[in-house]
């Protein structure tokens, strides 16, 4: 019993002397870029109950929480009233997207307000962004103008411009923040760029459609998604060479490995007429698909949160996100969110 009160009251000094620093414990949060209603959802990661909805910019297409968690970045295509017509924009359903007519650009969400507190414009048709491991730096996909906009994080000013590939899509760090690849959609491609020189030193053949890249955490393995041929590129980072191919579900998309780099998650999203529904999972030692989950009607984007338990998975076109338990290898729940949700990102 004394020790029982001993316990309880350790931890109600620590939970006290939290409180006094300032430090709070706060819960995961799931943000959720749907492009076809110009919001950002934002989900408790536990539960996936809705928290908020944030009313952003013309047809977000990707978010991405800083490494610190205290922002959310998502690209878009400007305010609504100043947004070219896209309503030929239609996702990856038709394999690629149209270019928009105007320059885009970065907005940032406060994770602690939920309101926008930046926003920084970029090039033609921003697909994607990613934020640098120590958090100063930006990257984002220009697919309208074959360019990757840097951008200094905390003056949220232009850093370079960085031409690559064709129609770049998605993009990833390295684990060490040396490199940034980048899948040129069009081009069959991945870029490489020196994160030192800002400049593109290397473009790896991939195959047909790269759309979204990643990296385990361990440094050893790279990947693009090739969503022209139903597989997924695995790379050496030490050669950049491709060294094989797994075959996935039909037009995957996103993908994401888990912490421990053993597992490779792909969503797999089809098209509008088939939609695709599975995200396949791959063993990093024996790169065969061990596991094919059934989520949603067009599962795109996908990410594993930080103890690696747990992914989230949009369904584009059933409007809705997955919650998948990475151990048991099964959806434990699904939820409704907006209209055509795209890219997903997790606090840390």
């Amino acid at each position: 019993m004394m020790i029982r009160k001993c316990n309880w009251l350790s931890a109600a000094v620590q939970v006290g002397l939290l409180a006094w620093s300032g430090t709070t414990l706060a819960a995961e949060q799931v943000y959720v870029a749907n492009e076809g209603a110009d919001t950002v959802s934002v989900l408790d990661a536990a539960s996936l109950k809705t928290l908020t909805n944030v009313r952003v910019g013309k047809m977000p297409h990707n978010v991405q929480v800083s490494p610190d968690g205290k922002l959310a970045w998502l690209t878009n295509n400007g305010e609504p009233d100043q947004a070219a017509d896209v309503s030929a924009h239609k996702g990856m359903a038709q394999g690629d997207h149209d270019a928009m007519g105007k320059p885009g650009a970065i907005w940032a969400i406060d994770t602690a307000t939920n309101m926008v507190v930046a926003k920084v414009p970029v090039g033609m048709h921003p697909a994607h962004v990613v934020v640098s491991p120590d958090g100063r730096l930006a990257y984002v996909t220009n697919g309208g103008d074959n360019t990757v906009t840097v951008i200094d994080t905390a003056a949220r000013s232009h850093v370079a411009t960085i031409p690559v590939g064709q129609f770049p899509h998605g993009l990833r760090f390295s684990p060490d923040g040396k490199e940034v690849y980048v899948a040129n959609l069009k081009g069959g491609t991945v870029s490489v760029i020196d994160t030192a020189s800002q400049k593109e030193v290397a473009q790896v053949p991939a195959g047909k459609g790269p759309a979204q890249t990643g990296f385990t955490p361990d440094g050893r393995l790279a990947f693009a998604s090739l969503s022209g041929e139903n597989a997924i590129a695995v790379i050496d980072p030490a050669t950049r060479k491709v060294i094989r191919k797994v075959a996935v579900g039909t037009v995957p998309i996103q993908l994401y490995a888990t912490p421990d780099s053993r597992t490779l998650l792909v969503a797999n999203q089809g098209t509008r007429k088939m939609a695709g529904k599975t995200v396949s999972m791959i063993d990093l030692e024996t790169f065969k698909v061990v596991k094919t989950v059934v989520t949603g009607a067009g599962a795109h984007g996908v990410v594993v949160d930080r103890e690696g338990r747990y992914a989230y998975v949009t369904n584009i076109y059933a409007n809705s996100v997955s919650m998948l338990d990475v151990k048991d290898r099964r959806v434990t729940k699904t939820v409704p969110v907006g209209k055509a949700p795209n890219g997903i990102s997790v606090t840390p």
